[in-house]
């Protein structure tokens, strides 16, 4: 396990500072995707770094993860992120649809015919932005990151796809699939819970290194034993982790403060654009 220190807390006030700037939302594209696991088109909204129209290079890619339940719109409300992750580094953000009518809480999960929100976020999205934009087309180059239920879906998919993504981050999320309320939970399987796939990490550390990351509030009364859990597994079977304790509820306004030094963290673990 390895905490986050007094320095980058300090950071992380600094952040907090510089994000009174968030009105501004980044300008982006909002791109049809052709999804066999959904049976028809689905959406992603996808902001592009300063530059990249006039540049050659390739760049990695933040996929972030919306919560849950949400509406089918919800994948562009989180659009304000591009303005912070071109101040950490150029790269290109991500924001895949995770909600259509009528099925406002998939968890992100593979729920048969039509409904595989799982197959579409984590292999027909990247393969999708793969084709259409300069990316660093291997896992060095992917970051997928999540807020509240978004959290569990980034970090369940990251887990289940560790030789797509390199980089894997929560924020305020939690580890086990739950219903709408987040309160109860809800039998997937095994494999769709976090803590059974402490195993898999570990094995898969020994020849490639994945940044796993999860903050949460020191307020949020739903998800913050969950993740102090994960953190004790983690440190117990020795995978290398991430993990800090916030001072804040389950909030935009805790999300808000600290965005700019998660991306960071994500960034500095993934190649550079070139």
């Amino acid at each position: 396990m390895r905490r986050v220190g007094i320095a980058l807390l300090c950071l992380a006030v600094a952040a907090s500072v510089a994000a009174v700037a968030l009105g501004r939302q980044a300008h982006g594209v909002d791109e049809g995707i052709r999804s066999v696991a959904l049976g028809g088109t689905a959406r992603a909204f996808v902001v592009l770094p300063d530059g990249y129209s006039t540049s050659s290079k390739r760049y990695p890619v933040v996929y972030f993860l919306h919560g849950l339940p949400a509406a089918p719109d919800a994948y562009r409300n989180s659009a304000w992120l591009g303005d912070l992750l071109e101040r950490v580094g150029p790269a290109i953000l991500v924001m895949p649809q995770g909600a259509r009518s009528g099925d406002s809480d998939s968890e992100y999960l593979n729920w048969g015919a039509g409904r595989d929100w799982e197959t579409f976020i984590a292999e027909e999205v990247p393969a999708a932005i793969d084709r259409r934009f300069r990316t660093i087309r291997s896992r060095r180059g992917r970051a997928l990151i999540g807020l509240s239920a978004g959290g569990f879906g980034a970090t369940v998919l990251g887990l289940h796809h560790l030789g797509r993504f390199s980089v894997v981050e929560s924020w305020s999320g939690y580890f086990h699939p739950t219903d709408p309320s987040g309160t109860k939970p809800l039998e997937r399987g095994p494999l769709s819970n976090v803590h059974n796939l402490i195993s898999v990490l570990k094995a898969d550390e020994r020849h490639r290194y994945t940044f796993l990351a999860f903050y949460v509030g020191d307020g949020d009364a739903r998800f913050l034993a969950e993740n102090r859990q994960l953190d004790r597994e983690l440190t117990t079977a020795r995978v290398p982790h991430l993990f800090a304790v916030y001072s804040g509820g389950h909030t935009t306004t805790l999300w808000q403060a600290h965005a700019r030094v998660w991306l960071g963290l994500a960034l500095a673990h993934l190649a550079h654009a070139a």
